[in-house]
């Protein structure tokens, strides 16, 4: 305890440190304020039709990521996500495009341009999401709800979203250049962090009013809650640490004396994106029953059961899919064999160009399997967590992207906050000094 105080106090010696931790908590305050900002022109005491709607189901997610402005009807109701659906986009498209594909190889310059393009692609997603947004609170609550009615309330609300996510991504991006971590994955998880005290308060009401159990059964899912988050931060850490067999295969350099070098390969390495992919994909179902009438009915009340059998099939099948995907799209073993070969580094007992392209994308593929299925157990463990009697938005939080999120975010920004102590000489977060980031400054 005494180490911990300790540590507290020398974060806050530390000027730069002090105030880009200070810098952060400003910009998470603003957020979090927006939030709570309705839309000109509707009655905050008429939102319990949406309330109800994000309750549970798909819906419920996109309001856990928006940190409840999703069901406040605010300014700030999209969030975020359309800035994580343009940059999934992007990265699609430096598979395919050739000129992405220059871009990627550019450098700074080409990651400026990349940027420029994703802010121009989210300004886009609005523009078509902001309407339906807008059209889903004309059908979720009652007329008195409106102050404002017409063209006039559905043009300025949609202009209202897309500055909001704008200003959110801004807000994000400086969080990024001048405070501590990854500032759009920063607000994302506070958006999470954000719908815990009304999840454990709804958890709460069950337990005592509905469903029975009372404190010990409470207790008890603290308890597992609590477990699980440590023991998916402990693998997340054994994971960034083990040494796979695999990948543990040293390169000798013939022009630094033999150099051992390790092969930097994940055993996840595709992170959080696959169940992200996987979850967009999910919404389609939805989408299609709403122009399919009545003969899509059964299809979509399938994949509208959160906790349905075909719901969590296909939504397992997808994260493992993306997962294989994503590595593909990440990592190159073609890259990395022309870059072994241009420094002089070979794989002892295999024949450099063809052959060394061969056994990385053999060793990628063995060591992607778990990852992937590690990654989907722990998409379907909210669901699993339902079956067993747990509020919806309670059960969002013993697994699936808002577990990972936070591990993940929690960990990263640990990491930097650990690396300004140790650069002036300060004990770090924990003994070893080891706290394991993604090393990547991508957001999620």
């Amino acid at each position: 305890m005494k180490r911990f105080f300790d540590t507290i106090k020398n974060i806050f010696k530390i000027e730069d440190l002090r105030t880009r931790i200070l810098l952060t908590l400003g910009y998470i305050v603003i957020y979090r304020l927006g939030a709570h900002v309705v839309l000109p022109g509707i009655n905050p005491n008429e939102l319990a039709g949406l309330e109800r709607q994000t309750s549970e189901g798909v819906l419920s997610l996109l309001d856990m990521f928006s940190g409840g402005a999703f069901s406040n009807a605010s300014i700030f109701a999209l969030g975020i996500m359309p800035y994580i659906s343009a940059s999934i986009v992007v990265q699609l498209l430096g598979i395919a495009v050739p000129y992405f594909q220059r871009l990627q190889r550019e450098g700074e310059s080409g990651r400026k341009k990349m940027n420029q393009i994703t802010r121009y692609l989210t300004i886009g997603i609005l523009v078509l999401q902001a309407p339906t947004y807008v059209a889903n609170l004309h059908a979720q609550l009652p007329p008195d709800a409106f102050v404002l009615t017409g063209t006039f309330f559905t043009i300025s609300s949609v202009l209202i979203l897309t500055a909001g996510t704008m200003f959110v991504m801004w807000l994000g991006e400086k969080i990024t250049d001048r405070g501590i971590g990854n500032g759009i994955s920063l607000i994302i998880m506070i958006g999470i962090i954000a719908r815990l005290p009304y999840a454990f308060f709804g958890e709460a009401v069950i337990r005592f009013e509905e469903v029975g159990g009372g404190l010990l059964l409470l207790v008890l899912e603290i308890i597992a809650l609590f477990v699980i988050f440590m023991v998916s931060i402990a693998l997340v850490q054994a994971v960034r640490r083990i040494p796979v067999q695999y990948a543990k295969r040293v390169v000798g350099n013939k022009q630094y004396g033999g150099v051992r070098q390790y092969i930097p390969l994940k055993v996840n390495a595709a992170g959080v994106m696959p169940i992200i992919f996987a979850q967009a994909l999910m919404f389609v179902p939805m989408m299609l029953a709403g122009f399919g009438g009545e003969s899509m009915g059964a299809f979509a009340a399938a994949f509208a059961n959160y906790t349905g059998f075909w719901y969590n099939f296909t939504f397992a099948f997808l994260i493992i899919i993306f997962t294989y995907f994503y590595t593909a799209v990440t990592i190159n073993p073609q890259q990395m064999a022309e870059d072994m070969k241009k420094n002089g580094g070979f794989i002892p007992g295999i024949k450099p160009g063809k052959k060394t392209v061969e056994f990385l994308d053999s060793i990628m593929s063995k060591i992607t399997l778990p990852g992937s299925i590690f990654l989907a157990f722990i998409a379907i463990l909210p669901s699993l967590v339902m079956l067993a009697g747990v509020n919806g938005q309670f059960a969002q939080f013993f697994g699936g992207t808002s577990l990972l999120i936070l591990v993940g975010v929690v960990l990263d920004t640990l990491q930097q906050i650990e690396s300004h102590l140790l650069m002036r000489h300060y004990d770090g977060l924990t003994k070893s000094g080891r706290i394991k980031g993604r090393g990547s400054s991508n957001a999620i």
